[in-house]
This record gives structure tokens, sequence and C-alpha cells, in this order.
């Protein structure tokens, strides 16, 4: 498989399909694990099966509910076939030996930014965040990128971390932390329709490489056993993707009509039109779902040199993993 190219890749998928056996022809069954509550980073799975994308593929796609359990434990442990995971746990459960490929990029530039209240006049640059306190969630990753930040920015990167999970929005509200992380996206274009006046430093401005943020991934074994099954389904998961970007109402209404009662409709609405107008979930030239290698690469190293990256004992890696193996392009269509 990774000596094909993707052209001679999909060639053969062609080929196969035209000589398919009536038992190859039949409706394949592939599971979606998602990282949290459905969202807007999932519009285009809804939208997939709404517009009969994965029927036309022969595919019966179930997207399981959102479960304590990680997506990408899920994936690696072939409890489903697919999952939605981050770049950062990708990164590092992969590193820690977990069996889990990136295959598309749901957003194409970082999501993510350090928030604060507009009225800190305290708060100019990252170096005004020494000795203040964040509010975390708890993860390695969050203190070496905000110390990162403070640093890049002529500060000591030393400051307190209260960890507080999804509690950090409402701790920042009522003044208990000064800052914490957000996805623009969602958190961020929620503050806006509450009109909540927010400022934040972009992670890229101080140092730190952009990523993809989200992705959908497999695991290897299943990738392996199933390369036609995966080609499918990622074609039509990116028909859904950019079927969203041109029909933005439709496909909010399509994601609120399969979650019924779960969701704002001004808020995904909105939260839609930011990904499309910032070019996330699609590029100003039209790149949809690919992975970018230099940025795998960047995001990869980076993790590496701040010690973010251990192996399946725990410790942190001596020596710079090769990432390629992370991530594939190879069951995106041309």
């Amino acid at each position: 498989m990774t000596m094909l190219s993707r052209r001679s890749f999909f060639a053969a998928m062609l080929a196969t399909s035209l000589i398919a056996t009536p038992a190859l022809a039949q409706t394949r069954k592939v599971t979606m694990a998602l990282d949290w509550t459905p969202n807007t980073n999932h519009i285009g799975l809804y939208v997939a099966q709404a517009k009969g994308f994965y029927a036309e593929a022969g595919l019966d796609v179930d997207i399981l509910p959102y479960s304590d359990t990680s997506a990408g434990a899920l994936v690696a442990n072939h409890v489903a076939d697919f999952g939605i995971f981050g770049t950062i746990s990708l990164m590092t459960q992969r590193t820690a030996g977990a069996d889990l490929v990136a295959t598309y990029a749901v957003v194409q530039t970082e999501t993510g930014r350090l928030v604060f209240y507009d009225d800190r006049t305290d708060i100019q640059t990252p170096k005004d965040l020494d000795g203040l306190t964040y509010g975390g969630f708890g993860s390695d990753w969050e203190n070496a990128l905000i110390g990162n930040i403070i640093r890049h920015d002529g500060g000591k990167g030393e400051f307190e971390t209260v960890t507080l999970g999804t509690s950090a929005y409402e701790a920042l509200a009522n003044g208990a932390v000064d800052f914490t992380l957000e996805v623009y996206t969602w958190e961020g274009v929620k503050a806006e329709l509450e009109n909540v006046a927010q400022r934040a430093f972009r992670y890229a401005d101080f140092g730190v490489p952009d990523q993809h943020t989200t992705f959908i991934g497999s695991s290897q074994a299943y990738l392996d056993a199933n390369p036609q099954t995966a080609a499918a389904f990622m074609a039509a998961t990116q028909r859904g993707f950019a079927f969203a970007v041109e029909h933005p109402d439709e496909a909010t209404d399509i994601l609120l009509a399969a979650n019924e009662g779960m969701l704002d409709r001004p808020l995904i609405r909105a939260s839609l039109q930011a990904l499309i107008d910032g070019h996330y979930l699609q590029t100003a030239d039209g790149v949809i779902g690919t992975i970018d290698p230099a940025k795998m690469e960047a995001t990869g190293d980076y993790l590496f040199k701040a010690g973010i990256l251990r192996d399946a004992d725990g410790a942190v890696v001596a020596e710079r993993p090769d990432f390629g193996p992370y991530y594939s392009n190879a069951y995106l269509p041309e």
C-alpha cells in the first residue's frame, strides 16, 4: 500500500471494483467514533450520511455516540474503524505505541488560541502572563505550549495552573483565572454571540508551528485490511465537508436534525460560518481534507523538543520519531 502512489492506488481500486463479486459489492459497515459531543467539526460526517454520499459509496456508516473513552483509544483498540482525534493526541498516543493513522485533516490550520478578557489592560503581550493563573485541561502539552509562548515574547514562562476542564471558561468569566485556551471556531464564536469582549494570542505568532488541530483517522491494521472501504469512506466524507462549505444553511439543518434538542442553531450556524470564512475546512485555493506533511513534521519536531512525546513505558523519547507513518493522504481522491 505504501509503495503505491495515490493515483495508482485509486486506479487499482477502480479496476478491482469493475470485477467485483456480489459479495464484494455488498454494503460495508463502518463505525465512526466522535471526540466530543456533536459539533461543527463533525458536520461533514452528518452531511455525508444524510445526503446519501455514504450509501452511494456502498457504506453503512454508524456514527457512534461520544463516550468517556477517547476516539483514539477506540480506534487503536479496533473497537471503532475510524475516529476523530487532535494533533497532540495523535502524536502522543502513536509515539507511545497506539495503532493510529490520520487520514483526513478536518481543519487546514490551527483553531486554538490563548484567550483573556478585553478589559485586562495589564495583558498586552504574552510576557505579561508571567505570574498569572491559567485555567487548564490537565495535559503536559498546555504547560509546554504556554511556557514557550511566554518565553518567545521575552518572559520567564512562569505561571500558575489550575486544572478545571471545561469549567475553565466559567472560571475565566468570574475572574477565578486570568487566561485559558479555547477553540476560536467554537468557544470564541460563542463569546462573540454573547457579546463577550475577548482578546487572544495566536500560537503561530509566538513560535508555535501551525497545525491541523483535528483529524479523522483509523488504525494501520484496519487500513491494511480494508483499503477500498477506507478510500470510499474518505471520498464520501470529503464530499460531506465540501457540501457543508457550499451549502452552510442546509448543512446546519442536517446537523441539528441528526442531534435534535442537543444543539443551539445560532451557535452552529455561526461556528460553521467561521470555519468557512477563516478557510479552516477548505483553503482559499480549494484544499480540503489533505494533510500537509510540512505541518506534521514541524509539529512533531516541536513536541519532541518540548519533551512531550513518551514511549510505551512513559519515558520521554530520546530520539526523534519518524512521523511519516503517523498520517497518510493515500485514501483521499486525487
